[in-house]
C-alpha cells in the first residue's frame, strides 16, 4: 500500500463513504511488499502483520544470507516497524549487521533485536522452566520472544525430574505464573510433572537433546503429546519462538 492509497482510505472514512471497520479490514488485508532482487523474489515482508495480529513480522535468520536479512530489516523499518526480532541468527550474520543497523545480539538465544526491548506491559508472568542446562538455548529463544513482545518473564533452569526436588523448590513460581513454558529433551517428562502442579496453561517444548533413542527430540515430542496432565499443549521440536509467542498471547489476556 502506498501513501496515495492510504490517503484515499482515510479520506473515505472522513467523508463517510467508508466505515472505520471497513477501512481497518482493507488495511489488514494488505498482504506484503515484494522488494529487492525482484527477479529472484527472495522475500516478501509482511508489513501489515502488526495491524492484523498485534505484533510485527519476525525474521527467521537460518538459511538467509546476512545481506538478505539486512534488506528485510530495512524494508520493515521503512514500513514503520520500530522493533524487529530475528531468530536463529548466527554470530557471523550479526557481525555483518551490527555496524549497519541498531541490532543487539543475544548469543544465548541466537537471536537479534533491532530497536530494543519494550517496557513490560503485562501483569502476569511467563515462567520458563528447563529440565537441563542443555535445553537453555531453546529456553532463551522462548524467553526473549516473550520479552520482546512485552511479557514479564521468569527463568528456572536445570530443574528436571532426575532431581525433582529442584523443581519443587520453585513450586511458588509454578503456582503463581500466568503461563508456563516447560522445555525438555530426553524423555520429556518435565511437562507432565509441571502440568500436574500448575493451574495455568503449560506449553511443552520438546528439544533435540538426548541420546540415540531420543531420535532428535521425537521421543520427547511423543511423550509431551501424550501427557496425561490437563492443560498441557505441545509445540514442535526446538520451537522456542513458537512457545514464547503463544505464551505472550495467553499472558496478555489478563491485561
Amino acid at each position: 500500500m502506498d501513501k496515495n492509497e492510504l490517503t484515499d482510505i482515510l479520506n473515505s472514512v472522513a467523508s463517510g463513504a467508508l466505515s472505520p471497520d471497513e477501512a481497518a479490514l482493507r488495511l489488514k488485508t494488505q498482504p506484503f511488499e515484494d522488494f529487492g532482487f525482484r527477479e529472484l523474489g527472495f522475500a516478501k515482508p509482511d508489513t501489515h502483520r502488526g495491524i492484523r495480529q498485534g505484533a510485527g513480522e519476525v525474521i527467521y535468520g537460518a538459511g538467509k544470507t546476512p545481506e538478505q536479512i539486512l534488506e528485510i530489516i530495512k524494508t520493515l523499518q521503512k514500513s514503520g516497524q520500530k522493533r524487529i526480532l530475528t531468530t536463529r541468527l548466527s554470530k557471523t550474520a550479526y557481525e555483518f549487521l551490527c555496524d549497519k543497523t541498531d541490532i543487539e545480539y543475544y548469543e544465548s538465544a541466537k537471536a537479534g533485536v533491532t530497536g530494543g526491548l519494550p517496557e513490560k506491559r503485562t501483569k502476569g508472568t511467563v515462567l520458563v522452566i528447563t529440565a537441563g542446562t542443555s535445553d537453555m538455548p531453546i529456553a532463551e529463544e522462548a524467553a526473549l520472544t516473550a520479552e520482546f513482545m512485552g511479557s514479564r518473564v521468569r527463568r528456572v533452569y536445570d530443574a528436571g525430574v532426575a532431581g525433582i526436588h529442584r523443581l519443587l523448590a520453585h513450586k511458588d513460581d509454578i503456582m503463581s505464573a500466568n503461563v508456563i513454558i516447560a522445555i525438555a529433551g530426553m524423555e520429556g517428562a518435565l511437562a507432565s510433572v509441571v502440568g500436574g502442579l500448575a493451574d495455568c496453561p503449560v506449553i511443552a517444548v520438546p528439544t533435540s537433546v538426548g541420546y540415540g533413542a531420543s531420535f532428535g527430540g521425537v521421543s520427547a515430542l511423543l511423550s509431551m503429546l501424550n501427557s496425561c496432565a490437563s492443560g498441557v499443549v505441545t509445540v514442535n521440536i526446538d520451537n522456542g519462538f513458537g512457545a514464547g509467542y503463544t505464551a505472550h498471547m495467553i499472558n496478555t489476556m489478563n491485561l
